[in-house]
């Protein structure tokens, strides 16, 4: 078998859903398997995996075992020869795994592999391409100076050797998983991708970043919300420099600090909510149940030929395809606050996010 996807999921059933229709569409003509690992989900996630995916594996988890473990029990049970760890809260496009896969067989020495990922408004997500968040890079990026955090000098659309990747998509052998230990269960949850990235580089292998292709993530838990994100997202840089690094008394009180000045940054978010005027809808016909559901009139277009501030674009999956959708989202010009759902291919909801730095929204009908 060539590629096993892992998806690690905890509460997000719609997003799931998307992710799962977008997956299939991507693995046509691989030879594949899609695992589930849900961390004793309180929604319905699980009954829906069972229902409309019963070729998907589905490990249920009876407590929440953290990002790392999770993972873990999927790769144990996976039998491709590489592996995708992917979020449930994203969306690929239907050539992304062919690329990436063909593009591993040609890099020599290869650990990961990994690409572009935007946001839910095509916004392009830095953490796409991190640096080795060394003791002095992660200070700089406590005090909010993040450009060093990320690789900067590698524009988002080349391709290049690239040293930290999020979590949220890499693809890398199943082999190479096994040699560096996989995820590091000490993390529950943040810093794990870190690690993990460090321990193939350590081992000799090169990252390298494919921008030539993307993937949506909506990534809602990404931002200094509260104490407790603080706790957690310090906690872990704190486990990865000890296991990496000499102990250094001056980072110890940054990362102290950071914790305790966590609430002032609370909301001080920039407000990115944008009033919707008006709705269009890029299909072939208007469905009645969601005209009924947004309670307004809604544009019917063919194709996306402008983009229009104060609009929200619904995305018919049963008329584009993923990639089409994707490239949509990509090529929103930058002063454009256009929003956008997508309605998944025979699918009773339009889903998502108007903001990297919270929840998305899910509208059934």
């Amino acid at each position: 078998m060539k590629l096993s996807v892992i998806i690690l999921n905890y509460n997000v059933r719609h997003f799931l859903e998307l992710c799962l229709k977008s997956v299939q569409a991507a693995l046509t003509d691989i030879d594949s398997e899609i695992i589930v690992v849900d961390n004793q989900s309180a929604d319905d996630s699980c009954i829906m995996v069972k229902n409309l995916f019963p070729e998907v594996i589905l490990i249920e988890n009876k407590e929440n075992l953290g990002f790392a473990k999770g993972n873990n029990i999927g790769v144990a049970k996976a039998k491709g020869e590489y592996l995708c760890i992917l979020n449930p809260d994203t969306v690929v496009a239907e050539d992304t795994f062919k690329l990436l896969l063909n593009d591993s067989e040609l890099e020599k020495n290869l650990g990961i592999i990994a690409c572009r990922l935007i946001d839910g408004q095509g916004r392009f997500l830095p953490e796409s391409k991190r640096n080795i968040p060394t003791p002095y890079v992660a200070i700089k990026k406590i005090l909010g100076l993040s450009r060093s955090y990320y690789v900067s000098d590698l524009d988002q659309k080349a391709s290049g050797e690239v040293p930290i990747f999020v979590g949220a998509f890499m693809i890398l052998k199943n082999s190479i998983y096994k040699e560096v230990n996989g995820f590091d269960e000490d993390y529950f949850m943040y810093g794990d991708d870190v690690d993990l990235s460090y321990k193939v580089l350590r081992a000799g292998y090169r990252n390298i970043y494919n921008g030539s292709t993307s993937v949506v993530h909506y990534k809602g838990e990404s931002t200094l919300k509260d104490e407790v994100y603080a706790k957690r997202f310090y906690g872990a840089m704190q486990i990865f420099y000890d296991k990496h690094f000499k102990s250094n008394s001056i980072f110890d009180m940054f990362v102290w600090l950071g914790i305790k000045l966590a609430p002032l940054f609370k909301n001080t978010s920039k407000n990115t909510n944008t009033t919707v005027k008006q709705y269009v809808l890029i299909s072939s016909e208007l469905s009645k149940p969601l005209l009924d559901v947004l309670k307004q009139n809604v544009k019917l277009k063919l194709e996306m030929d402008t983009y229009e501030n104060n609009t929200e674009y619904i995305l018919d999956n049963n008329y584009l395809n993923f990639k089409s959708i994707i490239e949509i989202l990509s090529n929103t010009p930058e002063n454009c606050n256009a929003t956008y759902k997508i309605l998944p291919k025979n699918s009773n909801f339009i889903i998502g996010s108007n903001s990297s730095k919270r929840r998305g929204e899910v509208i059934t009908f």
